[in-house]
Parts: C-alpha cells; structure tokens; sequence
C-alpha cells in the first residue's frame, strides 16, 4: 500500500468512526430508506448513502442537518432528545397488561366461515363463565398495576351469558371505584341478541360496542352465517340504533371490524364504500388467523398473504384516494394509522401484534371461560394449553404475569437479537410467537418461510412510499391529529 493510499485509509477510518449506527433499505431506483433505534427516519439517494457509510458526508451535503439530527453523524448527537424519544417508544413497557380480554362464553348461535374461537353450539353445556369465576378474575384484572384498564368482552356470542355479563359490569364497577382504577368495557358481539332493554343497560353503563361488518350484503352473509336471519339486515338495524342512542347520550360511536376471506378479496372497493355509506369514520381490515375452525377450512375460505397483499393495497389506494379527493372528511384504516402514529409521531398505539416485545403477558391477558388464563387471544385460539400461564382459581396476578412462558413468549419476540434487527422497518414492526407456532411449530419463526415478515416488508414499503408524497403525507398528517383530538376526548371522560 502506498503512503497515499496509506492516509486515504486513515481519513476513511477516522471519518466513518463518526457515523452512528443505522439501518437501511432500497426504495426505488435511486433512493434508500435510512432508520435508527427510536424510528427516526430519513430518505437517502444512493450516492449520499455511499458518502455515508463511507464517512464522507459534510455539512455542505443537504442531508447532514437532517442525519445529525438523527444522531446518525456522531459529532453532535443530542442524547437527552434520543433518549426522550426511546422512552416515549417504549413506555408500554412499564405500564403492565392494559388490555384484559374476558371470553364470557365459547357458545355461539353463528356459524362464521372464518371462526378462529372454535365456538360451540348456543345450546351446548359447560362453554359459560360462572359468576364465581368472574368474580375471581375482576379480582386478578384490578391486581395490574395500570391505573387505566380496558376489558373487552369476547366469546362466541357473549350476551348468551347475559346475566353473568350483567354481574362482572357492575361487580367491576363497584370494586374499581374503591381501587380508584378507570376501566374502559368494551363488547364485541354479532348484535342478534340486542334489544332495545340490553342497549340502554350498555349505554348506561359506558359500554363501547363493536361488531363485525364484512362490507356490502353479498359479502357480509357469505361469511357470517346465521340460521335465523339475515345477518347483514340484522346488524345493521342495530347499527343505526346504537348510533341514535350513542350520539344522544354523547358517547363514543360503535365499532366494526372486517375480516376478510377469499370471497371478500374481490370486492375491495365495495367494502370501503359500505364502511362510508354507513357513517363509519374508520375501517379496521383484518386476515383471517389460522386458527381455530378457520384452520380446518382453509382451503376453501383463506389465501396467501400475498393475494391478501393484493387486496389491502386497494383497499388502502381507495381510502387514500377518497381522503384526498374529500379533505374536510375523515375515513382512516386503522392499520395504516397505527403504522403511522409510530412512524410520524414516536409512539406506540399499543397494538400487541405488531411492537417488540409483544402484547401476550405483558400487554393483555386472555381470561378463559373455564377460568384459564391465556398470553393473548391467539394463545387460547390454537386449542391447546402451550400458551396457558395460569388459573383465577389457583394463581395470584403475580403469578400469571411471571410464568415462564410470558418470559419466552417475550424472547422470541424482541427484534433485538432475532434476524429482524438489521430490517429496515424494524422501529415500527413486531412478531407474533404464536403465529409462528402455529406455522413453524416454533415460537421463533423462520424467516425465510415466513409470510407474515413479507407481507409486513411491502407493507411498510407502501407506507413510506406514500409519504414520498405531498398529498398523501397531508392526509396521514390530518388522520393523525383527528386521531389525538379522539384520544384527548376519552381521557377527559
């Protein structure tokens, strides 16, 4: 080596010593997305990109304010800014299980194509939640640490345990008041079962509703099946009902949630246009977990997460799409808006599917009708107890949230250590251990094999492409804060 070549190398040595740790990926032809530990981000042409990694950028480049700011350029990395931003990513953490899921009854009087619960018969024995056993897990959900806890109400069809659903409302109600706990009820239900009477109790009692809404009729009835009636006519009567008293008595609005099967993927398009029609300011797209009866019927009813890559992306261009076009209306897809809370805004939604570590154990808990205590709801859904962490009839809180499997389930899904900690995305993703036990008979999953990882790549690909432009970004900028407007009306109540 010559004395030239000799210094070349020593100014290279020295000026790379000052580039922080990153991460990056391809965008286009001519562009890489460039990333860091608390989800900053910033879009690099390839020769910037070169300068780079070799060491060679100067504030003359027009991208140095934007890499120093990111602490990328190690010459002046502000540490308190980094250091308020990693711990506003991942407060979740200290804030123990904020969402307790209460299965009320496995029983169910519908016979949805896609049910990953394995739901029983309606008149079936031994599927309810007993009033002791419901005493005993309010009694555990209170021991978390939270000051504020959402229960979410799941079955089957749990107004079929209406009674004992009656008694857990207001036993917790009475016990939280003492404890001085907020508690936000949430029911997910098919609605069959409403009458004008339960519908004042719920009102009354500030319980969030939430259902299922497949999109137009044709769609809704080929996958939820109900032997009685028209299940797209039946919930929405109740729709419009819930609306009327919701809005009279200031609350918050119903829910609905679409999951999708190989018929849906036909008619994306059609099933935004039903949400919009019907008054919904959002739409949660969901796939169909293999799971449960879903896995049984999978080669009639699911699909690759490829073709449903497909369907979201036009399910996501027409909301887009609309959103522009219709800039004083508001229709997000909750997906796409909890991707980008953490992207735009550094923080996590508390969606336990996608963050590292996830959900199961250490942010929600599934309690079981027969008093068995789950990591999350997909732990119960495989059948088996592998994922079971306790009883509320044997174990303290204490106790659930320290079994060993929460402390694995948590392992095998901190990104910190997997493959996944050299993506790109990996700020803003996470892994489900349970999606890949299901698939891999592994709670650490194999990359290469693993849908669920591409499908998560073009997915925050499509987003950060979307960002690339002005109108798209004003209208992600404006979910947003239409998002944060929502979130400050729900803590003042």
């Amino acid at each position: 080596m010559t004395k030239k070549d000799k210094k070349i190398a020593k100014v290279n040595k020295y000026n790379q010593q000052k580039v922080g740790f990153f991460r990056f990926g391809k965008m286009g032809k001519d562009a890489f997305l460039v990333t860091n530990d608390v989800g900053e981000f910033c879009i690099l042409k390839t020769a910037e990109l070169d300068k780079l990694i070799r060491g060679n950028i100067t504030e003359k480049d027009s991208c140095h304010s934007n890499l120093q700011e990111m602490g990328i350029i190690r010459d002046h990395i502000n540490f308190p800014n980094i250091i308020a931003k990693y711990q506003k990513k991942n407060a979740f953490l200290n804030a123990g299980p904020t969402l307790h899921i209460v299965v009320m009854t496995l029983r169910c009087n519908f016979k949805c194509v896609y049910c990953h619960a394995s739901s029983k018969g309606e008149n079936e024995k031994g599927y309810d939640l007993s009033k002791g056993d419901a005493k005993k897990t309010v009694d555990i959900i209170l021991s978390a640490p939270g000051k504020r806890l959402a229960i979410e109400f799941q079955g089957g069809e749990p107004m079929l345990n209406w009674n004992v659903l009656k008694f857990f409302i207001e036993y917790t109600e009475k016990r939280s008041k003492i404890l001085k706990k907020t508690i936000e009820f949430r029911l997910v239900s098919n609605f069959s079962l409403m009458d004008d009477k339960r519908l004042a109790y719920l009102c009354k009692h500030n319980i969030s509703l939430c259902t299922s809404l497949d999109g137009p009729e044709n769609v809704h009835n080929a996958n939820r099946i109900w032997t009685e009636g028209n299940t797209y006519k039946n919930v929405n009567l109740w729709l419009k009902k819930t609306k009327k008293i919701y809005k009279k008595e200031n609350k918050f609005y119903p829910g609905a949630i679409l999951t999708a099967t190989r018929h849906s993927l036909k008619y994306p398009k059609e099933i935004v246009d039903e949400y919009i029609v019907q008054g919904f300011d959002s739409i949660f797209v969901r796939m169909m977990s293999p799971f449960g009866f879903a896995k049984k019927v999978w080669g009639k009813t699911g699909y690759s997460l490829d073709e449903y890559w497909e369907f979201s992306q036009k399910v996501f261009d027409h909301i887009i799409e609309y959103g522009i076009k219709n800039p004083k209306k508001i229709f997000t897809e909750r997906n796409l808006l909890m991707a980008l809370l953490k992207i735009l805004e550094g923080e996590d939604p508390n969606f336990a599917e996608c963050r590292s570590p996830c959900g199961g154990g250490i942010g929600q808990l599934l309690y079981n009708y027969d008093g068995k205590v789950y990591t999350c709801d997909e732990g119960r859904m495989i059948g088996e107890d592998t994922f079971c962490i306790g009883d509320v009839r044997k174990n303290s809180y204490t106790e659930i949230v320290s079994h060993p499997t929460v402390k694995k389930v948590c392992i095998a899904s901190t990104l910190e250590g997997l493959a996944c900690d050299q993506c790109v995305f990996k700020p803003y993703c996470g892994v489900c251990p349970i999606y890949n036990y299901e698939k891999f008979g592994n709670i650490f999953g194999q990359l290469p094999l693993n849908e669920r990882c591409r499908y998560m790549k073009k997915f925050f690909g499509y987003i950060f492409e979307k960002l690339k432009q002005e109108k798209a970004r004003n209208l992600f900028e404006r979910w947003i804060e239409k998002e944060k407007e929502k979130n400050r009306r729900r803590y003042q109540e």
